[in-house]
């Protein structure tokens, strides 16, 4: 299987996200929140994005606190951690101000129990004014309705959505290493739609070509196998 990230229409979605919010004037609202249901790309496509644009990445973690978000953000932005929590605060907001850099936050559902390290990522984006964006779950729009001070500052939202038909055949093209016929293409749709999902039936594929040495697969053949977990076995 090729190793290529597949610019799917929710990883053009993203980008045309960041374009707008990089672009904003100083001084106005610059936080997002991108969320929807899970294998849908929203953590491969910020991980992708954050690298190529220096971006700060950060995962939440079940138990997060504020103190320990903080000591991972002073982290990420080079510098080792004070030891109180007021000071990796003002330490934060020093490199920021410094060399201002876009945060993103991955897994923001862990936090939205904490008021304290929601609340915190307020006061860093307004005293520092660097664009945070927000990275969740479906729900995490509605969870964030419950901090009217943060959730005023979100100026744009985007929710991933479920990979469509032509989304399937640009990651098969992309990733496969053999060819499929159409058929084989709408036959993953119909079964996936997860990117874990497709990727999986995608090795599938792959598999029973190189046991049985044919360099395409129909749906016929992709179906038996997969139906039978057999994809290891020759075709009689």
């Amino acid at each position: 299987m090729h190793k290529v990230f597949v610019r799917t229409q929710n990883v053009k979605n993203f980008i045309s996200l960041m374009d707008s919010l990089c672009n904003k004037s100083n001084g106005t609202p610059r936080m997002a929140l991108v969320f929807g249901e899970p294998g849908l790309g929203k953590t491969q496509t910020a991980l992708w994005w954050a690298m190529k644009n220096d971006a700060v990445y950060v995962r939440c973690t079940n138990r997060m606190t504020c103190r320990w978000l903080l000591e991972e953000l002073v982290e990420e932005l080079g510098e080792v951690p004070y030891l109180r929590t007021s000071d990796l605060f003002k330490q934060c907001v020093k490199q920021l101000k410094a060399n201002p850099r876009i945060i993103i936050v991955d897994e923001i559902d862990y936090l939205i129990r904490d008021n304290i390290a929601i609340e915190t990522l307020r006061d860093i984006h307004d005293k520092t004014d660097v664009p945070i964006i927000l990275v969740g779950m479906n729900k995490a729009d509605k969870k964030l309705m419950r901090y009217p001070h943060l959730f005023d500052r979100i100026s744009r939202k985007l929710k991933f959505e479920t990979f469509s038909y032509q989304d399937i055949k640009t990651i098969v093209a992309q990733l496969s290493e053999i060819e499929m016929t159409d058929c084989a293409v709408k036959h993953i749709y119909s079964q996936a739609n997860r990117l874990r999902q497709i990727v999986k039936l995608i090795n599938t594929a792959e598999n029973i070509c190189r046991t049985n040495g044919l360099n395409i697969i129909d749906e016929k053949i992709l179906k038996e196998f997969t139906n039978n977990g057999t994809e290891n076995i020759k075709i009689s």
